[in-house]
């Protein structure tokens, strides 16, 4: 029996909501814009990966993620008191790393959702995500949701950390598309944080939690154009934005082309623009292909959100 689970790529902060908001992506065209992994018995343990960006992760095996997943996964099975299987793993790698597309969640998402479903969900959706944010906590160095819970709940999510609900869903506009695009540049999410401030200005402190409370609000009274104008960033964009080349033009000519909202994915380079049009989104899209993009790694697609999530099922070989 192989078991094989895809967890999407997701929108960290979506400008609003710093370190406490995500969302999962689902592109149009029907291109597969996140990880896959394959989990099936066998003799002898064994890990091997392949994909668009496989090449840029460790070369040695016990150092991938998804290794590390597959060890942290047994830990907490043995913890159960139920006997780990030998397996063999595979990882197909459509993320790349420091995109700010929450590729290491994806990953993580996707590892630990195939390895739940083949033992026949020994964890719940509730502990499983603790494990999640556990296991990302281990690669950026904090734990935090906001790209793992959207990848495995789907849709927009809010983190509550707090248990029993670590995270929720919110209601989403179905009609808006989300431009992202990625430059081909790498930035950490350590050296992303290094360049934030140690302390917030008490105002941005309270524009930050108005704009929050109200954004949420305007998505359950269903009011689109109070939301949008909510889409904002004053914690982390305006000092990470000087990281990413050419941000500002490409800011401009978004909202001058339709966009709701431009802002940063996650710690970037990613950047993304929210619309309710799709020739919008497709005129945004085509200019940050030819404008924003560095180099050969980079990639733009016109996405919608994805409400399923991570998605694993077992196949007959």
């Amino acid at each position: 029996m192989l078991t094989k689970a895809y967890a999407p790529a997701s929108i960290g902060n979506v400008s609003v909501g710093f370190d406490i908001l995500g969302a999962a992506l689902k592109p149009i065209s029907g291109a597969m814009l996140g990880d896959q992994v394959s989990v099936e018995d066998a003799e002898q343990y064994q890990m091997t990966c392949d994909g668009v960006f496989a090449h840029k992760l460790p070369t040695d095996p016990s150092k991938n993620l998804v290794a590390l997943c597959h060890d942290f996964f047994h830990e907490k099975l043995e913890e159960k008191g139920q006997r780990p299987r030998i397996l063999k793993l595979h990882l197909t790698k459509n993320l790349p790393i420091g995109s700010g597309l929450g590729s290491s969640a994806s990953s993580v998402v996707a590892a630990l959702d195939a390895l739940n479903t083949h033992y026949d969900s020994p964890f719940d959706e509730t502990e499983l995500l603790l494990m999640m944010g556990e296991l990302e906590g281990k690669v950026s160095g904090s734990v935090h949701y906001d790209n793992v819970a959207p990848a495995y709940l789907g849709g927009l999510v809010l983190m509550t950390e707090q248990l029993p609900k670590v995270a929720v869903n919110l209601p989403v506009f179905e009609h808006w598309y989300w431009v992202v695009c990625y430059s081909g540049l790498s930035v950490s999410t350590a050296a992303a944080r290094d360049i934030l401030p140690k302390q917030v200005a008490l105002q941005d402190t309270i524009t930050f939690g108005r704009q929050l409370s109200v954004f949420v609000h305007a998505l359950h009274a269903r009011d689109e154009d109070l939301a949008a104008s909510m889409l904002s960033d004053v914690i982390a964009e305006p000092h990470r934005k000087a990281l990413l080349p050419k941000f500002d033009e490409s800011r401009a000519f978004a909202m001058e082309n339709g966009s709701l909202a431009f802002g940063i994915s996650g710690s970037g380079p990613t950047v993304f623009a929210a619309t309710n049009s799709l020739a919008s989104a497709e005129t945004i899209a085509a200019w940050l292909e030819q404008n924003y993009i560095q180099n050969e790694d980079g990639f733009c697609h016109v996405c919608q959100l994805d409400i399923e999530g991570a998605s694993a099922k077992k196949e007959s070989k």
